[in-house]
């Protein structure tokens, strides 16, 4: 896609936070194209898409129907055809490896992610501003928190669970509560008067439209929704969502590689320094080991 933001170091940085086990480079290589996937995607409902294209797009992700292709522009059929290809043989390998067919858990975690999105346009171009519990509800699906999460299950799993699948797909409480962090975090690293095109109001802007407080306290407030959330993902007994013990940890180091990421800055695309330096630390900088003899 010659729109698509060229930041394949950084997808891949964010795969390595999630799962750095050496035995899983299958789930980094596989993950690091999701993330790939969703940044196309994203760009697409954030800078490139009108609204009623959205609109056509959106339904053809819900139907998944490659004839669905014929109503959209030429850019968003080349987008549609990546995506369907892409997730339909990350489905085949499944069936061919596990004998469980997932096709419809990631058509539906993909039609939610991409509803949140259009959400967010109509908010938009309509300059609704929704309240913090209206933003809230979407964002934590919009940031492709659940959406990781749950092909992360997939790329991991020994033996793949329909029983497992259908609850990570329903969204229980841990994969929204790291979800909420993931988009908190996000929504933290950028002063409001540096927001970008196509930007809805962030969780900062709701908390400060509703009570009239400062950007200073708004800050405050939602860092302690963050506070809380950690308790409740720190209480919460891992084994209890899923079986897979390479999975049972990666909802919260998706919750630690998005303050990691988003720490200093635009940490998705490397604008800061400090985050640089720290991808740099981690993937190419050698380590040094002294000999003593």
């Amino acid at each position: 896609m010659s729109f698509a933001r060229d930041q394949l170091m950084e997808n891949f940085y964010w795969t390595v936070g999630i799962g750095f086990e050496p035995e899983l480079s299958y789930f980094r290589r596989m993950g690091t194209k999701i993330v790939t996937l969703i940044t196309m995607i994203d760009d697409v409902y954030d800078v490139y898409g009108t609204l009623d294209e959205l609109k056509l797009f959106t339904t053809a992700i819900q139907r998944w129907d490659i004839g669905a292709m014929d109503q959209l522009p030429e850019y968003l059929k080349q987008c549609f055809f990546t995506l369907y290809n892409s997730i339909n043989e990350i489905a085949y390998e499944a069936l061919i490896n596990h004998g469980v067919d997932v096709m419809q858990y990631l058509k539906k975690v993909w039609g939610d992610l991409c509803k949140s999105y259009l959400i967010e346009s109509n908010w938009h171009h309509s300059g609704y501003k929704p309240t913090l519990e209206e933003y809230m509800n979407n964002a934590w699906i919009s940031v492709a928190g659940p959406l990781m999460l749950v092909h992360s299950y997939i790329f991991v799993s020994a033996q793949i669970s329909k029983h497992e699948l259908e609850r990570l797909t329903k969204y229980e409480d841990t994969i929204r509560w790291s979800s909420t962090i993931m988009r908190l975090a996000n929504d933290l690293l950028t002063p409001l008067d540096e927001q970008n095109i196509g930007d809805v109001p962030k969780s900062i802007q709701c908390y400060m439209n509703e009570t009239g407080t400062s950007e200073k306290n708004a800050r405050v407030y939602i860092k302690h929704m963050v506070d809380e959330l950690w308790k409740k993902l720190n209480e919460y007994d891992d084994e209890k969502l899923v079986s897979s013990q390479p999975f049972v940890k990666m909802p919260k180091n998706l919750a630690r590689i998005s303050q990691c990421m988003y720490q200093y800055g635009e940490g998705d695309t490397l604008d800061h320094n400090k985050t640089k330096e720290s991808v740099v630390s981690l993937l190419v900088t050698p380590i040094i080991i002294h000999s003593y003899n």
